[in-house]
C-alpha cells in the first residue's frame, strides 16, 4: 500500500501494470523486477518497445479456461496467475516477435502492423508450447499465415480484445489438428484496394512494406546492394519513400494526393538514393543508378517487386502502367503468404448488399 500512496502521490492516474505492481508487492511479486528481467533475458522485447501491459493481457489470456483479455480480467489477475504464467508468456513473446522480425520480416517496432497482435500470439505459443519434432515448424508456418491473413483482412482493427480472445482458442485448436481459424478462411481482399492504402492506413500499409522486405531472398538497398536489415536502416537511414516522386507526379497531372501517396507507389530507400531521386523522373534518377559500373540494378529492384527490364514502364515514366503492373505482383505475393487463391471485388460485393 506504501508503493500505492508513492506511485500515485503525483495525482498522476496510474496504469495497469502500475497498479498490479502495487497490489502484488505485498505477496512477495515484484512485477517491476520481472519485467526488467524479461527484457534483459529476451533483449528482442526490449528492441520492440512492448508495453508491459501486453504481457499482462496475454497471462489473462492463458490463465481462463474462456480467455479474455479486457481491462477487467487483467486487474483481477491473481499472485498464482502471474507464478504460473509469467514465464512461458515471456517466452512466448520472444519467441512471437522473432518469428514476425525473421520470418515476416517486421524489421523494426515502427513497422509492427498491430501492437495488440503481440498478447494473442504470445498466449498461444505460451499455453502450446514449442515441439522437439517438426511439428514445431509446421506450427511456425501456421502462425506466419494468422499473422498476415490478420494484417490483410484488418482483423484488429477493432475491438482488438475480443478478437485477441476468439484467436487464442482458434489458434491452439488450429495448432494441435483443428480446422483452420475464422480469421483464416474469411478473408477477403482485393488488390484494387493497395491503390487506396496510404501510409494513414497503417496496418494493411505496414503490413505490405514488410512483406516486400521478405520477397525472395530480400530487398536489397539502393545505395549499398546489400540485403535490408534493421541495422542497415539505421545506418543508411532507409525510410518509406516514392518511386515517382510526389513533385514529379503532381507535375504531370496526378491531382489525388492518394494516388500519389499509395503504397504501390512507395517502398524503403536510403537518405542517400532519396537525395539524389529529389523530383526527378524514374527514368532519369535510375539510369543514373543503372549506369554505375557493376551495380546489379534489376536484381534490386526486382528484390523490391518493382518491374525490370527494357519494357518497364519505369523507364518511360508510364506511372498508370507501373500501378497496374505492381498491384498485380504485389498481389501475387499476398497470396502467397495468406493462402488466398482469388480476388474479391469488394466494391461489388458492397453495392449488392446495398
Amino acid at each position: 500500500m506504501t508503493i500505492f500512496e508513492t506511485l500515485n502521490r503525483t495525482g498522476v492516474k496510474l496504469s495497469v501494470f502500475e497498479l498490479l505492481t502495487a497490489r502484488f508487492w505485498p505477496q512477495n511479486i515484484n512485477l517491476r523486477e520481472l519485467w526488467d528481467t524479461a527484457r534483459k533475458e529476451y533483449p528482442i522485447i526490449q528492441d520492440f518497445e512492448v508495453d508491459p501491459y501486453y504481457v499482462l493481457q496475454s497471462i489473462a489470456l492463458s490463465s481462463r479456461k474462456t480467455p479474455s483479455c479486457k481491462r477487467g480480467d487483467v486487474l483481477n489477475l491473481t499472485p498464482t496467475d502471474i507464478e504460473t504464467w509469467w514465464r512461458p508468456v515471456g517466452s512466448g513473446l520472444a519467441q512471437g516477435l522473432a518469428i514476425l522480425r525473421d520470418d515476416c520480416k517486421v524489421m523494426l517496432p515502427k513497422w509492427l502492423p498491430y501492437q495488440t497482435m503481440l498478447a494473442p500470439m504470445a498466449a498461444v505459443l505460451a499455453k502450446t508450447g514449442t515441439p522437439k519434432t517438426a511439428e514445431a515448424g509446421a506450427r511456425r508456418e501456421k502462425l506466419k499465415r494468422w499473422f498476415w491473413c490478420a494484417v490483410f483482412g484488418q482483423a484488429y482493427e477493432s475491438s482488438p480484445n475480443s478478437q485477441s480472445a476468439k484467436d487464442v482458442s482458434d489458434l491452439v485448436a488450429w495448432l494441435e489438428g483443428a480446422p483452420p481459424p475464422e480469421a483464416i478462411t474469411a478473408l477477403r481482399f482485393d488488390p484494387k484496394a493497395l491503390r487506396d492504402i496510404t501510409p494513414r492506413q497503417r496496418s494493411v500499409y505496414r503490413g505490405t512494406v514488410c512483406l516486400i522486405l521478405g520477397t525472395g531472398n530480400g530487398a536489397r538497398d539502393f545505395h549499398t546492394q546489400a540485403v535490408i536489415t534493421a541495422s542497415l536502416i539505421n545506418e543508411e537511414r532507409i525510410d518509406d519513400h516514392h518511386i515517382f516522386p510526389d513533385a514529379f507526379l503532381q507535375k504531370q497531372g496526378v491531382a489525388q494526393a492518394r494516388s500519389r501517396d499509395c503504397v504501390l507507389n512507395r517502398t524503403l530507400i536510403d537518405r542517400t538514393t532519396n537525395q539524389m531521386i529529389n523530383d526527378r523522373a524514374p527514368s532519369s534518377y535510375m539510369a543514373e543508378i543503372r549506369d554505375t559500373p557493376g551495380f546489379p540494378l534489376t536484381a534490386v529492384l526486382e528484390s523490391h517487386c518493382l518491374p525490370a527490364g527494357e519494357a518497364s514502364p519505369l523507364w518511360t515514366d508510364d506511372y498508370e502502367a507501373f500501378l497496374s503492373w505492381r498491384q498485380e505482383r504485389l498481389w501475387r505475393e499476398i497470396q502467397r503468404v495468406t493462402g488466398l487463391r482469388e480476388s474479391t471485388d469488394l466494391e461489388a460485393d458492397e453495392m449488392e448488399a446495398e
